[in-house]
């Protein structure tokens, strides 16, 4: 962080850019001075790099340099308000163009404009606002199609678009149509090396998702997600998650549905936390006052539907959890990365993941090459690991509270599948597997129980377990229907319970 830039602007106050955000920005302007005026240029930069920052000294050696305006895009009034706020800081004499702005006859008095896609787009084709003198246009959240309805207004200016995850919302409109080249920033982990970003520590839980459908947009659909995680075994493990992992931290949790947030709340309210709701359907001001009391609870738990991915910055949080899978890269890191920003001595979060996302998509961390995604976006999407594949890899650990439960006894590496094999061999039916299993959670339950009514109590904590091995079981018998899974399911526990009598 030796190399830095300082901007003082007209209310002194500094702004710094890294090194790393330098070395880009020389990057950036080299293709300014070499491609034509009307070239599409696309920035990539992780969450948390600081994109408003480098795109915000952008506008302001722009317009020092070739004495033409900017307008900047945005798809979310929260971030025209933070981008407005940037520049300013930057000493640049910037307006908001929301919805009550109907003409811009004080347009002479401003070198940058911040506009909402929609609000612009209808501005402009109803002939009523005619922005002049427009030499550069910067795209905020460039992955987002909306924007494309506003190229046509813009055919002479350069276009630059800024983007965490230069990968399109839609799979039959991909980026490289639109824009001839990407720049590629420092990757999460040398960001995080270097001190800019907090590390993230992720914690998978086995999840069937055999239930999910994958709608029209590629991604699952919220009716059949909603199904899925609103169920009582669900909240449980989403209850059970929080309080091994992220009790007493400042939590943000992820859902796809209002219904499934709503039953979070609920959940750990029932269960004394403090904790609030937040969806596109809340008042202005309700989510004001829901940020502010976030913002101000070190133990806050907010659970929330869509709206906090992006325009969202709380650099506090410690803790994401996302109770949802999705299909989408580009969720995937602006759900992750709302806990990555440095805030005092924080240097790490944690990350609870109850959708196989990590497993799908790979660390949050882990080098990706954007540049191969940005030209074959196809190829990528194409080949992303299907649920059945992710599940029959998964392998099941007993987490650490649970394993204290049964410190007496705590032989929980019993392999299913080695145990199918060994009773096969042997000439004996399958079952028998099963019936081994059965023994084995006896003997860990009844050596750490005192009566027989503690015994059922700590069977219930198996259940986990008990699913994966009844799981993994059936991919060795090629059963895997969900009525025989349930069956199963059922014998198991019954079996096990009854295994407890005149034991004690």
């Amino acid at each position: 962080m030796s190399d830095t830039l300082e901007i003082t602007s007209k209310k002194e106050s500094k702004k710094r850019l890294y090194d790393y955000q330098l070395a880009d920005l020389k990057r950036i302007f080299d293709v300014f001075d070499s491609a034509p005026d009307n070239y599409n240029l696309l920035y990539q930069l992780p969450t948390g790099g600081g994109k408003t920052v480098i795109f915000s000294e952008i506008v302001r050696q722009y317009i020092k340099k070739h004495q033409k305006k900017v307008v900047i895009l945005t798809h979310r009034i929260e971030l025209c308000k933070q981008t407005s706020k940037v520049l300013h800081g930057f000493g640049v004499n910037n307006k908001i163009i929301n919805s009550k702005v109907k003409e811009l006859p004080d347009q002479d008095q401003y070198e940058c404009f911040v506009a909402m896609v929609e609000t612009l787009n209808n501005r402009l084709n109803d002939g009523k606002l005619n922005l002049e003198d427009i030499g550069l246009v910067i795209i905020d959240e460039a992955h987002y199609n909306s924007f494309r309805k506003l190229f046509k207004f813009f055919d002479n200016c350069f276009i630059l678009g800024v983007t965490a995850t230069p990968l399109s919302s839609n799979i039959k409109l991909p980026m490289k149509d639109n824009y001839k080249e990407l720049i590629v920033g420092d990757n999460i982990s040398t960001l995080i090396k270097n001190g800019f970003l907090a590390s993230a520590e992720i914690y998978n839980y086995d999840v069937s998702l055999n239930t999910l459908k994958i709608g029209i947009n590629g991604d699952y659909t919220v009716k059949s997600s909603e199904a899925l995680y609103t169920n009582a075994a669900m909240q449980g493990k989403l209850l059970f998650a929080y309080e091994e992992l992220s009790k007493g931290k400042k939590t943000l949790i992820f859902n796809n549905g209002i219904n499934t947030s709503k039953e979070v709340y609920y959940t750990f309210k029932r269960a004394g936390y403090d904790i609030r709701h937040l969806d596109n359907t809340s008042s202005k001001q309700d989510r004001k006052e829901i940020l502010k009391w976030f913002k101000n609870t070190p133990n806050g738990i907010l659970t929330s539907v869509s709206i906090l991915t992006t325009g969202f910055d709380e650099p506090s949080v410690e803790s994401i959890i996302l109770n949802r899978a999705t299909r989408s890269l580009t969720l995937y890191f602006q759900m992750i990365g709302r806990g990555s920003r440095i805030f005092n001595d924080k240097s790490k979060f944690t990350v609870i993941d109850l959708g196989n996302n990590a497993v799908r998509f790979g660390p949050w961390s882990q080098p990706v090459d954007w540049q191969h995604i940005f030209k074959n976006p196809d190829f990528y999407l194409e080949n992303l690991r299907n649920d059945e594949d992710i599940e029959r890899e998964f392998v099941y650990k007993m987490p650490e509270s649970l394993r204290k439960r049964f410190k007496k006894n705590p032989n929980d590496d019993f392999d299913i599948k080695a145990e199918y094999k060994k009773v096969i061999r042997e000439g004996r039916k399958s079952m028998q597997a099963i019936e081994n299993s059965i023994a084995q959670h006896s003997e860990l339950v009844i050596a750490n129980s005192e009566d027989v009514f503690e015994a059922r109590e700590l069977a219930k904590l198996l259940h986990d377990d008990i699913c994966y091995r009844i799981k993994q079981y059936c991919y060795c018998i090629m059963n895997s229907t969900k009525n025989y899974k349930d069956w199963l399911l059922e014998e198991y526990t019954r079996k096990l319970r009854l295994s407890f009598n005149g034991k004690f």
